[in-house]
């Protein structure tokens, strides 16, 4: 296997489909492996991950530690590094890398603040992965809801894709957006309260890279005709504005009754946690896609791990 070209896993648009074929193929190997031969399981044998999460998780932080302990490899964790690291005392984001560069082979790292896993990139001599920063981008979210959508279709053209919710904080369809880019015959359709609208750049991105893309409000209206719906919570914790938040939240349910409308072949995806917008009587429906999608998380980030630490 070649040298994996990327030092960090910064954003979505570092991915291009070649590089996308390498990881999911990996991705695919580890998913084979977990269940078979166990082939990879000293792989990363004395390699350590720094685990450094300013912000809650769940899924990502504990499918990547697993990921790391899956491949031989060992955690140094904190449950909220800005309660429970020196952050607390003031302590700024590049001490704080350069301190995990003499600690890890490779730093995970979560913030509030968008733009800071690029930061951290620019002085750490060790790889940085980006699992999340603020409402900036989420790559290997990103990367395993394509993994998951390419799964779903492997065969298929012309693919419609709902991306519904909190379009404006959500960092994971922001991330999302920019990898259905290097795939052919894709349209999305962004369905948002007005204050939650998707952002511009994102809207340029596409135009940019010629893919179709419209917005709409009634997703009553949409989920009949798109082969994916997309499903975001509304962020109230990202909201500057309470009265904004109280006209957006709850307006997208998808329902039982709306799920039957969907084709059959169409696939429901989500990055979790959920609030309202699934209820819970959709998740026997066999297009609700969302718990293998969060388990596809752990496929995608042992591969990207193995992929950046792996001895030549």
């Amino acid at each position: 296997m070649a040298a994996f070209p990327l030092a960090h896993v910064i954003e979505s648009q570092q991915f291009d489909r070649e590089l996308l074929e390498v990881v999911f193929q990996t991705a695919d190997q580890m998913k084979m492996d977990l269940f078979g031969e166990r082939r990879f399981a000293k792989s990363l044998e004395g390699r350590i991950m720094a685990s450094l999460f300013y912000e809650p998780s769940t899924r990502t932080r504990f499918s990547f530690e697993s990921a790391m302990l899956r491949l031989g490899g060992s955690v140094i964790t904190t449950e909220n590094a800005r309660e429970f690291s020196s952050a607390a005392k003031g302590e700024s984001l590049s001490d704080s890398t350069r301190i995990m560069n003499g600690y890890a082979d490779v730093i995970v790292m979560r913030h509030n603040e968008a733009g800071s896993a690029a930061r951290a990139s620019e002085i750490s001599c060790i790889p940085v992965i980006n699992a999340g920063d603020g409402a900036g981008q989420h790559p290997t979210q990103a990367l395993l809801d394509m993994y998951t959508i390419v799964d779903a279709f492997p065969e298929k053209n012309g693919l419609k894709i709902a991306m519904v919710g909190d379009l404006r904080y959500g960092r994971t369809v922001r991330s999302l957006a920019y990898l259905l880019t290097k795939y052919e015959n894709v349209e999305i359709i962004f369905v948002s309260p007005p204050v939650c609208k998707m952002e511009g750049d994102i809207k340029a991105y596409l135009d940019k890279n010629n893919v179709p893309w419209r917005e709409e409000t009634d997703l009553a209206s949409v989920a009949p005709e798109v082969d994916c719906v997309y499903m975001t919570r509304i962020q109230k914790e990202r909201f500057h504005d309470p009265e904004d938040y109280k006209t957006a939240a709850g307006k997208y349910i998808l329902t039982p009754e709306r799920v039957r409308t969907m084709k059959p072949d169409a696939i429901i995806m989500h990055p979790l946690p959920r609030v309202d917008e699934i209820p819970k009587e959709v998740d026997d429906d066999p297009r609700a896609r969302y718990f293998q999608q969060a388990m596809n998380g752990l496929y995608i980030r042992m591969a990207l791990l193995y992929l950046l630490l792996k001895k030549d």
